[in-house]
């Protein structure tokens, strides 16, 4: 399989995404999948047909009579490394049989490797990859996978972070809940997905519900307003605010108006004078 990013479909509008999305798993240990999959948000999607999940264990592809799916490096080191035949044997099986196929455009599935020497999986990335109709998943584990699975069946690799987790699992629901998150029906609210952090390169600001003083810390005045340009106004400026106080490398990236331009020229002002911006 070539490599290309998995996430090559673009920042494909909400409306235009499919409303229905299929996850092949592939793992050594698929019961750590199933209770995040059977609670809140992405247990309504597959309820509502948003979503499927099917679980493959990797080791069921073993040929050996004892289901080996690991082996030593050579080389010698510490750890166990997982052995390519399984790997190749599970996703080529699945991939070739029936169920969800081809996109529209005739785009083959995506293969991801989770593991931390992928490229660092982020919104922009979930956005392009909610416009697939079918990927695949293949969860790392132990010291790592043998690498002919990079170089020959991974058509694109993702890590969560810069830690190392004890396998690929966690690191695979989390992308499919936030593509999933993203696909038009699964939220409630649909102008939730608009407003997140990361959207638009930016934090969310602060949110506040009742009551409206809580120990005497009161709800901002304009919050009560009713004055939704103002209040707009306001998220945006908190937003600009909280990343350029918490994650300001997120703004080199971020898509900022001349307006915004300005807030944030008057909260670097503000720090260089030692005020709180």
């Amino acid at each position: 399989m070539s490599k290309s990013p998995a996430s090559d479909t673009g920042r494909m509008p909400f409306a235009s995404r499919p409303a229905s999305i299929h996850f092949d798993v592939f793992t050594l240990f698929p019961e750590m999948c199933g209770g995040p999959l059977q609670a809140s948000m992405l247990k309504r999607a597959q309820e509502t047909g948003h979503l499927s999940v099917a679980l493959h264990d990797i080791r069921e592809y073993a040929t050996d009579k004892h289901h080996v799916t690991d082996e030593p490096p050579y080389g010698g080191g510490g750890g166990m490394v997982m052995k390519a035949e399984p790997v190749f044997g599970a996703v080529e099986a699945v991939l070739s049989g029936s169920g969800p196929g081809q996109d529209d455009e005739g785009m083959e599935p995506p293969v991801i490797l989770l593991t931390p020497q992928g490229r660092l999986f982020t919104q922009e990335i979930a956005r392009g990859l909610a416009g697939r109709r079918r990927i695949a998943l293949v969860c790392g584990r132990y010291e790592g996978v043998d690498e002919r699975v990079r170089q020959h069946l991974a058509t694109d690799e993702l890590s969560i972070g810069d830690y190392v987790l004890t396998g690929g699992e966690l690191a695979a629901l989390v992308v499919i809940d936030a593509v999933t998150r993203l696909l038009p029906g699964v939220l409630g609210d649909p102008t939730a997905v608009v407003e997140d952090s990361h959207v638009d390169g930016l934090l969310e600001g602060p949110h506040y519900t009742r009551p409206r003083s809580f120990r005497g810390w009161e709800v901002p005045e304009i919050l009560l307003s009713g004055d939704h340009e103002a209040v707009a106004c306001w998220r945006r400026e908190e937003a600009l605010r909280r990343t350029f106080e918490r994650r300001p490398g997120l703004l080199g990236q971020a898509r900022l108006t001349p307006r915004d331009r300005e807030f944030l020229l008057r909260l670097l002002e503000d720090a260089r004078r030692g005020r709180r911006p």
